[in-house]
């Protein structure tokens, strides 16, 4: 997925020479191609996302398409201010991709565990953000992003996660169905879906539960169309995140449907991380498991949920 991403800015880059990118302490390797190509608009500074969040609103100031990319926890946590006065004050047409949402630096600790990244750039004004659950769907929508007239912020996983979007055409703003069956759905974004997938399935064949899987790539704005015919036709809708619960996807989803108005608003459960830091070391999947957010994790509690 990450890969992904990268090479869909380099060929963004070929069509549109205001195209610039920007890395902070990366590897040697990253996008090579790019910076041979075009060294005058390929950056690799060193530990300062401070300074290249300046940077890129500089550069979006002087009509360039700056996309800054690092671990996701120093291009939102450490750099907060920056990308709230420089970026999303000024809305302007900034990418931020952050490598690692979640669990994925599960291996490194607490420190580099992106695990409240959606809660704090949502609150902020102008900013969108997409947590694309495949290869497939981030190339879509990254060759849409360049369209965008203000920032974005991109939540990139691991990677190599399964293709599960290849029938669809995905759009910035847009929801799919990825099942649409039964009376009770999960709600995912990010490779949540990819979890829940598998807990519909171990529902369908081990209980005989139908149980939909809705899938929303973008985070921000909401599909609140789709959304609408979402609670309209589900009884009961988890949420499901690799964020902490406090403010994050599926507040977003509890506060849209405060407002939307319609008739016998379905039961909404939210499932994230716990608000406390994650300190075991493993792997993604280890930890996933061990904030029970495993797909049997995920199936026992819409087990639970519906006999509620």
């Amino acid at each position: 997925m990450r890969q992904t991403c990268l090479n869909t800015v380099f060929e963004l880059a070929k069509k549109n020479k205001k195209v610039v990118f920007i890395g902070s302490d990366l590897g040697p390797g990253v996008l090579d191609s790019f910076k041979k190509k075009f060294p005058n608009r390929f950056f690799m500074e060193g530990v300062a996302e401070q300074s290249i969040i300046g940077m890129a609103a500089g550069m979006a100031f002087d009509k360039f398409r700056p996309y800054v990319n690092t671990i996701a926890t120093f291009i939102t946590r450490r750099c907060y201010e920056q990308v709230a006065i420089d970026v999303c004050l000024h809305n302007l047409p900034v990418t931020l991709i952050g490598n690692g949402g979640g669990l994925v630096y599960a291996p490194l600790g607490p420190t580099h565990q992106a695990t409240e990244d959606i809660s704090i750039i949502r609150v902020l004004p102008n900013i969108s953000i997409i947590s694309p659950c495949d290869a497939h769907e981030m190339k879509h929508l990254m060759e849409q992003s360049i369209n965008l007239k203000g920032p974005l912020y991109v939540r990139i996983a691991r990677g190599g996660e399964e293709i599960v979007t290849d029938k669809f055409k995905p759009k910035i703003g847009k929801g799919i169905y990825l099942k649409n069956e039964g009376e009770y759905c999960f709600l995912t974004t990010g490779i949540t879906c990819q979890i829940a997938l598998k807990a519909s399935e171990y529902l369908k064949n081990k209980k005989n539960i139908e149980c939909g899987v809705a899938h929303l790539s973008t985070i921000k704005p909401l599909d609140k169309k789709f959304l609408k015919q979402l609670m309209k036709k589900f009884n009961k809708i988890i949420t499901i995140e690799e964020n902490f619960i406090s403010g994050g996807f599926g507040s977003s989803i509890l506060e849209y449907a405060s407002d939307c108005q319609i008739k016998n608003k379905p039961i909404i459960k939210i499932i994230g991380l716990k608000d406390r830091f994650v300190k075991k070391y493993g792997t993604q999947k280890e930890l996933l498991d061990y904030t029970n957010l495993g797909y049997m994790d995920l199936a026992n509690k819409m087990l639970k949920f519906i006999k509620e």
